[in-house]
């Protein structure tokens, strides 16, 4: 850790959290707002980071683009696509004015997060204020490993609660020469038996999408497989998979907007049945066989992320489910009432309350960033 330098000093964001710590004032952090349903619901002053935006420097032979936190994601990504690179974690926009910083902050990725990684896996470097008012610098621009908490990587997933994040450097990647998106017919079950078969062998697996298509008349089970990677690998595989399970190709013109309606909840599926339903978030072990639930599911991840349509008086069978397996349940979108009384997130076990806990008090020791955001 160490002061950060004087020059792209975000100043205006530095006096207005000195102004909030003096008065004691909570502060509600926002970017483009597009993801402010995620979590529990967050009063106080609103302090908006969009003002301080810009691409700082982006070094495409070293894979490495770092940017003012409040910047636009198209823009991260048209700069990157400029020069044939990408954010390998396919980070989710739900809407136009999501900017990088609140797709670090919120920590979700896209489809290809099974074989991509995470957010944090990407994060090489961060700037932020804390609650006291400092504005700091941890990590750097290059990949290394570091003694006690990567507290840039940290930042990933935080959501708001330890700081306002200023700048970020991120590893990039090139985008794949080849790409191949796949669709098959089939039942839940067999499709997560088909993902365990293939992920134990050397396809370039990029993305799956398991669902039913409650929009067409027979309402078909269908399965997605994208493949990136070297032009002969995915050939190959387009064969493999199309011989063992019968699969059709699609159009990358088609299926590449299909992809980011799965990463932006655009989809059908997304649309909720009704207004009472809320979307629950499964995370799982790849592994993890169909859940004996009744209600509609759509299927990422090599089947690690599982999307549900269920009231929030369903929410104890549902963690008990997720619990059996080795995972947990999020209430991601409450229904129209809000969800009261059912709680965002699962409790946290006590080494990481504990882990958690120490961090906030450290960063945020007054408690005025995203209060109970994470519950």
């Amino acid at each position: 850790m160490q002061n950060s330098p004087t020059n792209d000093t975000p100043h205006a964001l530095i006096d207005q959290v000195r102004a909030a710590v003096s008065a004691r004032t909570p502060l509600r952090i926002r970017g483009g707002d597009t993801k402010a349903f995620h979590g529990e619901p967050v009063s106080g002053q609103p302090l908006d980071t969009r003002a301080f935006s810009g691409i700082v420097a982006h070094e495409p032979s070293e894979l490495v683009i770092t940017v003012r936190a409040g910047t636009p994601l198209t823009e991260v990504e048209a700069v990157l696509a400029e020069k044939g690179q990408h954010l390998p974690f396919d980070p989710p926009h739900f809407g136009a004015a999501s900017t990088i910083g609140g797709a670090v902050a919120a920590g979700l990725a896209g489809p290809a997060r099974a074989t991509a990684g995470g957010v944090r896996d990407y994060v090489l470097g961060a700037q932020f204020i804390n609650g006291q008012a400092e504005w700091l610098t941890f990590g750097g621009q290059v990949m290394k490993n570091v003694a006690g908490y990567d507290i840039s990587r940290a930042l990933a997933g935080s959501m708001g609660t330890l700081g306002v994040i200023t700048h970020l450097s991120l590893k990039v990647l090139p985008v794949a020469p080849a790409e191949a998106t796949l669709v098959f017919h089939m039942g839940q079950h067999e499709a997560l038996e088909q993902l365990h078969r293939w992920g134990g062998q050397p396809l370039p697996l990029n993305a799956s999408c398991w669902v039913q298509d409650d929009t067409a008349a027979d309402r078909p089970e269908l399965l997605f497989v994208r493949l990136r990677g070297a032009v002969a690998a995915v050939e190959a595989a387009c064969e493999q998979l199309a011989r063992e399970a019968g699969g059709q190709r699609m159009d990358n013109a088609q299926a590449g907007p299909d992809w980011a309606a799965c990463r932006d909840q655009t989809l059908p599926f997304f649309n909720a049945p009704s207004p009472d339903l809320c979307l629950w978030r499964l995370s799982l072990p790849q592994t993890a066989p169909v859940l004996e639930l009744p209600f509609a599911q759509l299927i990422e991840w090599q089947g690690a992320q599982r999307w549900l349509w269920a009231p929030a008086s369903a929410a104890t069978p549902i963690r008990a489910a997720a619990a059996r397996m080795q995972g947990h349940a999020t209430l991601f979108r409450a229904g129209a009432d809000g969800a009261p009384g059912v709680r965002r997130f699962d409790a946290e076990s006590p080494a990481l309350q504990a882990i958690s806990k120490r961090l906030r008090e450290a960063f945020d020791p007054l408690g005025l960033f995203n209060q109970n955001k994470m519950g």
